[in-house]
C-alpha cells in the first residue's frame, strides 16, 4: 500500500516535490502521486517514484482554524451548497451482471469478476489507468469541483479558506492570462540561475531555494526520528532524477526513453529562452548530470530497506562530509535552530553531490537547474510549456493520449497546497457520520481477529508474540478526517498575482510549516492524507492506520451492504494496513514507532523463510512482454494483501456468528467476500505505464493482487469447490502462509 509513488501522473500538479516521511516505511493501499492511478503531485516528482505517498504526507493537520465572524457573515450571503449527485460518476458497486461465466473462477478470479467490465470500459484518453480507484477519484474530484466553484462564486471574507480556494481556482482556470504571461513569472528565477558562477554560488542558491520550498537535486524534509519516534528531526535524502529510477539512465533497454528525454529537455530549454544550438548542448549536459546522480542512487529495492533511509549525523560531521555544502547554513536558512543533527540518509549520494559542486562546470549546473525550474513550473505557466512537459511525461513515458481537463489539474494543485482547507468542506458534504461509527466497529473486529491469530501462531515464540501483541494494542486508527484541522491563516492567496506566484507562496508556506516541526514532539493528530483522497495508509513511525473519507464508499464500504461485501472490501483494506505493521518493513519498528528489533533470531528466520515463498510467487507472474513482477520490490504490499484478507476473513466469521445471512443472488457470504475482494482491484492500465510501474512501484499490478492472495487460501478453494491443480489453488511448497 505504499504511498503512493507511481509512474507519472500528468494530470494533477503541486510544487511540493519533497517526501515528508521516509518512503521506505510510509505505505499506502494504492499507488498515488507519482506511482499511482491518479496521483496528486507534479510529474517533476517522478524522480521520487519510490517516495510517492510520502509527498501526500505534507498535507497534514496543524491547528484547528476557527471561522472569523466576517467569514461567517459572508457565508450567510451565499446560498448553501447542495451537491448535485447527477454530475457524479455512478458508484462502482459489485454486481452480478459483471461476472463472466466463460472465465472459470477456479482458474482466474480476476477474469471471472472483472474481465467483462474491463473489456467494456476502455481507459479514457486522459487517464493512464481505469478501474474502481479511478472512478472513485473522479467522483471525489467532481464533488470538489462543485465545492470550489461555489467558493469561487461566493462573497468570501478576505483571508478565509473559501477566499483562498476560490481565488487559486480562478487563477488556475484563467488560460488566457497564463498564455499571455508565457514564462514571464519564472524569469526572476531563471535570471538567478543564469548568474551562478561557481559551486559556492550553486550551494548558496540551493540553500535559498529550499528555504522557499523550491527543492532541487535532493530532498529535505521533517519526519519522525527512526530511533526516537516521539520527536521530529530533519532528513536529507537522495533525489534529483527526472526519469523513474536509476536503471533508466544506465541500462540499454531504456535507451529510447533516454533519447526521448534528451529531445524533451532541448525543447523545454528553447521554450525557456535558450538558443536552439545551445539548448541541444545543454540537454546533453542535463542527461550527463542526472546519470552521475543515478549512479550514486539506490535501486527501488534498496530504497525499501529502512536502514538505507536513516543516517543520523551531527551538524559538524555533516559539514565535514560535504565540505562544499554547509548543512549548518542550510538548517539556518530553514529557520531550524537548537538541534544537534539530522539524518543525512544516503552518504554515497551526498558524497557525489559534494564532488559535483567542485568539478561540474557552472554552465552544466545552470543547464540542470534551468531545466528543472522550467519543468517544475510548467503546470503553472503557458500551455506551450505545460504541453511539452505532458508530451514527454504523459504521452511518451505513460502512454496517456491526452491531458486531463484544466479544472482537474487545478484541483490537483489545490489539493497539494490547500488540501485540508478543501477537505474540511468535502467532509461536510460527502461523509455521513454513521460511516465513521461503522468503520470503528470493523477496525475493532479486525484487531480482534489478528489478536486471536497471533495467540495460536505456531512458528512464533511466546517472547516475540508478546511484542507483536503489544504493537497491535497500541495501533492508532484514524477514520474519515482529522480531529483538528490545518490552520492556513498564514497563507495569502493574492488574486492580483500570477498563478505561479501563488503556488510558490503556498510552497514557501508549506515548507515553513514543515520545518517548524524539527526539534519538537511529534503531533500524533496530524494526518498524511486529505479526507478527499481515495486511499489508505499505515505509518510505522506513529503506528497508525488511516482511512480517509473518500475511500469509504462502494465497492469498499457501504453501511447498507451485507457483511461479506464490507469485509471483502474495506475489511481487507483495514487488514492490509494493519498488517503493514508486520510486513518485512513494518516489522522492523516496535510499538513506539522506533526502528528497533523485537524479534528473536529464530522467529526472524522463520518469517524470512515464509516471505521468501511470496517473493517467488510474484516473481513468477508475467505482466507484459515477458516482463515479470519484482517479488522483492512488491513484498511489503503482497504481505499486506495476503495477511490482510486472511484476518478480514476471520473477522467476517466472527461477525457472522451472531447473524444468519441467507444466500444473496445465489452466493454465500464466503463467496461474496472473495468476489468483492477481486472487485476492488478492477483495473486497466496502459502498457507504457505498466512497464514503468514494474520497475518502480512497490504495488503489484492489480490482476495479481486480485488473484495472488486468494490462491493461497483454503477458504477460497472451499467456497468455490476448486480442486488441486486449478490455477487458483496453490498447495505444498507453493502455498504461502505467514500470519
Amino acid at each position: 500500500m505504499t504511498n503512493g509513488l507511481s509512474p507519472v501522473h500528468p494530470e494533477c500538479h503541486t510544487l511540493a516535490r519533497l517526501p515528508r516521511i521516509p518512503a521506505a516505511v510510509f505505505v499506502n493501499l494504492e499507488t498515488n502521486a507519482l506511482r499511482g492511478l491518479e496521483p496528486d503531485v507534479t510529474l517533476s516528482t517522478l524522480k521520487h517514484l519510490t517516495l510517492a505517498l510520502a509527498v501526500a504526507a505534507a498535507l497534514s493537520a496543524c491547528q484547528k482554524a476557527e471561522p472569523a465572524p466576517a467569514a461567517a457573515a459572508a457565508a450567510a450571503e451565499t446560498p448553501k451548497l447542495v451537491i448535485d449527485e447527477s454530475k457524479l460518476p455512478a458508484l462502482p458497486r459489485f454486481t452480478l451482471a459483471d461476472l463472466d461465466p466463460n472465465s472459470p473462477i477456479c482458474q482466474d478470479l480476476n477474469a471471472h469478476v472483472n474481465g467483462k467490465w474491463l473489456a467494456a470500459n476502455p481507459i479514457p484518453d486522459d487517464k493512464t489507468a481505469w478501474g474502481n480507484f479511478n472512478i472513485l477519484r473522479d467522483r471525489s474530484l467532481f464533488v470538489q469541483q462543485q465545492i470550489v466553484e461555489h467558493a469561487a462564486a461566493a462573497k468570501n471574507a478576505p483571508g478565509s479558506n473559501e477566499q483562498k480556494l476560490g481565488d487559486l481556482y480562478r487563477l488556475g482556470l484563467d488560460e488566457a492570462k497564463l498564455n499571455a504571461d508565457g514564462i514571464a513569472p519564472l524569469k526572476p528565477t531563471l535570471a538567478k540561475i543564469d548568474a551562478l558562477a561557481d559551486g559556492a554560488a550553486v550551494a548558496q542558491y540551493l540553500q535559498d531555494s529550499f528555504a522557499h520550498g523550491d527543492q532541487f537535486v535532493f530532498n529535505f524534509f521533517a519526519g519522525e526520528d527512526f530511533k526516537n519516534a516521539s520527536q521530529v528531526i530533519a532528513y536529507a535524502s537522495e533525489g534529483g532524477l527526472s526519469l523513474p529510477e536509476r536503471a533508466y539512465y544506465l541500462e540499454d533497454q531504456h535507451k529510447e526513453i533516454r533519447n526521448a528525454f534528451l529531445a524533451h529537455v532541448e525543447r523545454m530549454l528553447v521554450l525557456g529562452g535558450v538558443e536552439a544550438a545551445a539548448a541541444k548542448t545543454q540537454a546533453q549536459s542535463v542527461l550527463d548530470f542526472e546519470t552521475r546522480l543515478a549512479k550514486a542512487s539506490l535501486t527501488p529495492i534498496q530504497g525499501r530497506d529502512p536502514k538505507n533511509q536513516y543516517n543520523y549525523v551531527t551538524l559538524a560531521d555533516a559539514d565535514k562530509a560535504t565540505p562544499n555544502f554547509s548543512w549548518s547554513r542550510m538548517l539556518a536558512a530553514e529557520g531550524i535552530t537548537g538541534v544537534e543533527g539530522f539524518s543525512l540518509s544516503q552518504p554515497k549520494f551526498f558524497a557525489e553531490f559534494n564532488s559535483m559542486l567542485a568539478d561540474v562546470p557552472a554552465a552544466n549546473w545552470q543547464a540542470y537547474l534551468r531545466y528543472h525550474a522550467l519543468n517544475d513550473a510548467a503546470p503553472f505557466l503557458s500551455d506551450a510549456v505545460n504541453d511539452e512537459r505532458f508530451a514527454f511525461y504523459g504521452k511518451t513515458l505513460s502512454g496517456q493520449p491526452s491531458e486531463q481537463p484544466r479544472w482537474k489539474r487545478v484541483l490537483g494543485t489545490i489539493n497539494g497546497n490547500l488540501g485540508e482547507a478543501l477537505g474540511q468542506l468535502y467532509v461536510q458534504q460527502a461523509f455521513p457520520e454513521e460511516s465513521k461509527l461503522a468503520m470503528q466497529a470493523l477496525v475493532a473486529n479486525l484487531r480482534g481477529a489478528l489478536k486471536a491469530r497471533l495467540e495460536t501462531l505456531e512458528w512464533m515464540s511466546p517472547e516475540t508474540k508478546a511484542k507483536a501483541q503489544e504493537k497491535l494494542s497500541t495501533f492508532n486508527p484514524m477514520i474519515g478526517y482529522p480531529d483538528k484541522w490545518r490552520d492556513y491563516s498564514g497563507l495569502a492567496i493574492n488574486a492580483g498575482e500570477s498563478y505561479y506566484a501563488n503556488v510558490m507562496a503556498a510552497a514557501a508556506f508549506e515548507n515553513a510549516f514543515q520545518m517548524a516541526k524539527v526539534g519538537k514532539p511529534v503531533d500524533r493528530q496530524e494526518w498524511g492524507m486529505t479526507p478527499q483522497t481515495v486511499n489508505a495508509y499505515y505509518n510505522p513511525l506513529k503506528n497508525e492506520i488511516v482511512f480517509p473519507a473518500a475511500i469509504l464508499q462502494p465497492p469498499f464500504f457501504d453501511v447498507n451492504a451485507d457483511p461479506a461485501l464490507n469485509y471483502g472490501g474495506i475489511g481487507a483494506v483495514i487488514g492490509h494496513e494493519i498488517m503493514h505493521g508486520f510486513d518485512d518493513q513494518g516489522s522492523q519498528f516496535d510499538a513506539k514507532g522506533n526502528n528497533a528489533n523485537w524479534w528473536t533470531d529464530a522467529d526472524k528466520s522463520a518469517f524470512k523463510e515464509r516471505t521468501s515463498k511470496l517473493v517467488k510467487q510474484f516473481d513468477d507472474y508475467v505482466a507484459i512482454d515477458n516482463l515479470h513482477v519484482k517479488g522483492e520490490l512488491t513484498l511489503g504490499e503482497n504481505i499486506g494483501d495476503l495477511s490482510g484478507i486472511t484476518i478480514a476473513y476471520d473477522a467476517l466469521q466472527r461477525d457472522l456468528m451472531d447473524k444468519k445471512v441467507a444466500l444473496i443472488d445465489g452466493f454465500s457470504q464466503d463467496q461474496r467476500f472473495f468476489l468483492n475482494f477481486a472487485t476492488i482491484w478492477r483495473n486497466n492500465m496502459r502498457p507504457e505505464t505498466l512497464k514503468v510501474r514494474l520497475n518502480t512501484d512497490p504495488h503489484s499490478p492489480a490482476m495479481f493482487r486480485a488473484n495472488g492472495a486468494p490462491s493461497n487460501m483454503d477458504q477460497f478453494a472451499e467456497a468455490f469447490q476448486c480442486k488441486p491443480g486449478d490455477a487458483m489453488v496453490r498447495s505444498g511448497d507453493k502455498k504461502v502462509v505467514i500470519w
